[in-house]
């Protein structure tokens, strides 16, 4: 049985949550999502807690029972308090600035790469003197939030000898050694 699938969720004040045709749209203060729930699994609300439910015990329905639950879980948070990832810049001369909806990356290659960013994700760059620049990218939808952030990190991944790249505040870079002489 699908623990996460059987947890129920309880809808703070202030975010409506309706299902039609098998469609969950989640409105709050931040935005508004949709989600489509597909292969029987049913959502169930009663005054302000959502429960879903699976048609069988397959393999396939108890996977999907647990997905849909933490994908509406998410967009409950998202359009209530949203979601926030930060990335960090490692490297000598390695800059970041927005305008708008435009990111400028300077990662140490020939060019500087400008990223047209979704009109849903906000994007802040700080940068000050002896500390790596970074970019705090912030949104209401979870899933396009880290298709966002990984994209940046795509740029330039950190490597393991000298921990040179992007990567996100506080992960751990493993390192290696080089060549001992």
């Amino acid at each position: 049985m699908s623990r996460i699938g059987k947890a129920i969720i309880t809808v703070p004040a202030g975010i409506t949550v309706s299902e039609k045709d098998g469609v969950v749209t989640v409105k709050g203060p931040k935005g508004e999502l949709s989600q489509e729930l597909k292969d029987g699994i049913t959502l169930e609300q009663n005054d302000g807690v959502l429960t879903f439910s699976r048609p069988s015990d397959s393999k396939q329905h108890r996977a999907l029972h647990g997905l849909y639950r933490a994908l509406v879980n998410n967009m409950i948070l998202g359009v209530a308090s949203g979601f926030e990832k930060k990335l960090e810049l490692v490297g000598v001369g390695y800059r970041a600035s927005h305008a708008g909806q435009k990111l400028e990356l300077a990662l140490g290659f020939s060019h500087g790469i400008v990223l047209e960013l979704p009109g849903e994700v906000k994007v802040d760059t700080l940068t000050e003197k002896g500390k790596n620049p970074i970019i705090t990218l912030s949104s209401h939808d979870k899933q396009l939030l880290g298709m966002v952030a990984a994209k940046i990190r795509s740029f330039r991944k950190p490597e393991p000898y000298k921990g040179k790249g992007v990567r996100f505040v506080g992960e751990i870079v493993r390192r290696k050694a080089g060549k001992s002489a």
